[in-house]
C-alpha cells in the first residue's frame, strides 16, 4: 500500500494531461476510424510512458539504471531508423505506380505540392534553429517514415512533436483538404471531367521504372537513397512477379508488424517533460501551415498548367499531390464525385498521389543534403 500511495503522490497533473491526449488518439483511431493502426498504439503508448516510474521507458533507480522495453525497441528500430525503412519496403509493395506510368506528366503535380515543406522551412527557420526547423518543415511530406529519418538525421530536439505531428496529420488528411481545396476552386472547376484512358504498361517498364527512379533519386539527393530505395525495392518486389510470396507479406503482415512497433515506440518521445512545452504547440501549427501549403500548392499549381492547356485538368487532382498515400488521392476522388457522381477522378488522383510519394522522399533527402 506505501508503494501504491508513493506512486500516486509522484502522479504530476502534466502526466494525466498527457492520459488525454493519449485517450483523444484512441478515440480518433476507434470512433472516427482515422488512421487506427498508427494512432491506437502511439495513444496508448503515451499512456504508458506516462505513468510514475513506468517500467516501460529507462529510468534510473537508486542510481541504477533499468531499462524499460520501450525504451529498448526506440534505440534498436527509431534511433538507428531501422523501423521507418523496413516500413517503406512494405509501402513500396502497396503501390501500383500504372496510372503514374500510364501518364508521366502527373509526375510534376507531386512536385509542386511539395511547396509547404519549403514554406514552412523558411517560416521555422524564425523560431528555431536551422536543422530543427528542416526537420519540422519534413512534416509536410505526409510521410511519417521520411519525417522520423530526416528528424533522427538532423538530431532534432523535437522529434517526439514530429513524429506525433506527422501521423496525426496524416490521418486529418480527409478534415484538412477538403476546406482548402473548395476555397481556391470554383465549382466550375471542381465540375471538369477527366476521362481516364486506359494504357497498357509492359512488364518492363514496371521493372525498370523503381530501379531507374533510385539511380536518378540517388544522382540528385545521395542522401535519399536508403529512402527511395527501400520504397522502390518494395516496389520491385510486387512488379518482378517471381516474389508474389513476399510481395504479400511485405504488404501485409511485415507492414501491419512494423505499424505496431513504430506507433508505441513513437511514444517514448512523449513523455510529460520532453512533450508539454509552448514548442510543441508551435510545430503542431506550423505541421498544419506545411499540409495547407503542399495541399495549395498542387491545386494553383494545376490552375496555372490550365491557363494554357487545351485539355482542363481537374485542379483538385493537384492536392493529391501530397504523399499521404492513399488517403489524399481518395479525397479528391470523393469530392469529385461529390460534384459530379459521373465523374470519376481516382485513377488521375491516385497516379499523382503515387508521384507525391516520391516527390516527398527526394525532398526529404534534399533536405538532408542541405543541412545534415
Amino acid at each position: 500500500m506505501e508503494i501504491l500511495y508513493e506512486n500516486l503522490l509522484k502522479l504530476e497533473w502534466q502526466q494525466i494531461v498527457m492520459w488525454a491526449i493519449g485517450g483523444i488518439l484512441i478515440f480518433l483511431a476507434i470512433k472516427k476510424d482515422m488512421e487506427p493502426t498508427l494512432l491506437l498504439p502511439i495513444g496508448f503508448g503515451a499512456i504508458l510512458v506516462n505513468l510514475p516510474f513506468s517500467g516501460a521507458v529507462t529510468q534510473i533507480v537508486d542510481g541504477a539504471v533499468e531499462e524499460g522495453a520501450l525504451s529498448v525497441l526506440f534505440d534498436a528500430g527509431i534511433a538507428n531508423e531501422l523501423f521507418p525503412l523496413i516500413l517503406f519496403i512494405g509501402i513500396g509493395a502497396m503501390i501500383d505506380f500504372g496510372p503514374l506510368l500510364a501518364n508521366p506528366k502527373l509526375m510534376i503535380f507531386g512536385a509542386a505540392a511539395q511547396f509547404g515543406i519549403f514554406f514552412t522551412l523558411c517560416v521555422a527557420s524564425m523560431f528555431f534553429d536551422i536543422n530543427d526547423a528542416a526537420a519540422i518543415a519534413i512534416i509536410g511530406a505526409a510521410d511519417g517514415p521520411t519525417s522520423i529519418v530526416v528528424a533522427q538525421k538532423l538530431m532534432s530536439k523535437y522529434l517526439g512533436a514530429i513524429m506525433v505531428a506527422a501521423y496525426s496529420y496524416m490521418a486529418l488528411v480527409p478534415i484538412i483538404q477538403p476546406p482548402i481545396i473548395k476555397l481556391l476552386t470554383t465549382k466550375k472547376e471542381r465540375l471538369i471531367r477527366m476521362p481516364y484512358e486506359q494504357k497498357e504498361v509492359s512488364k518492363l517498364t514496371r521493372i525498370l521504372f523503381p530501379i531507374i527512379i533510385t539511380v536518378i533519386a540517388g544522382l540528385i539527393a545521395p542522401a535519399s537513397v536508403s529512402l527511395i530505395g527501400f520504397l522502390m525495392f518494395g516496389n520491385l518486389i510486387r512488379e518482378c512477379g517471381v516474389l508474389n510470396s513476399l510481395s504479400d507479406t511485405a504488404q501485409k503482415v511485415l507492414a501491419n508488424l512494423i505499424t505496431i512497433f513504430l506507433g508505441i515506440t513513437i511514444a517514448t518521445k512523449m513523455q510529460a517533460d520532453q512533450f508539454l512545452k509552448p514548442e510543441t504547440l508551435l510545430i503542431l501549427g506550423l505541421g498544419l501551415v506545411a499540409f495547407i501549403f503542399d495541399t495549395a500548392g498542387g491545386v494553383l499549381f494545376a490552375k496555372f498548367i490550365n491557363l494554357f492547356a487545351k485539355k482542363k485538368i481537374n485542379p483538385m487532382i493537384g492536392a493529391a499531390g501530397i504523399s499521404a498515400f492513399p488517403m489524399s488521392g481518395r479525397v479528391v476522388h470523393k469530392m469529385g464525385q461529390a460534384e459530379d457522381p459521373q465523374n470519376f477522378l481516382l485513377m488521375h488522383s491516385i497516379g499523382v498521389n503515387v508521384s507525391g510519394q516520391i516527390a516527398s522522399v527526394i525532398a526529404g533527402g534534399l533536405i538532408l543534403n542541405f543541412f545534415s
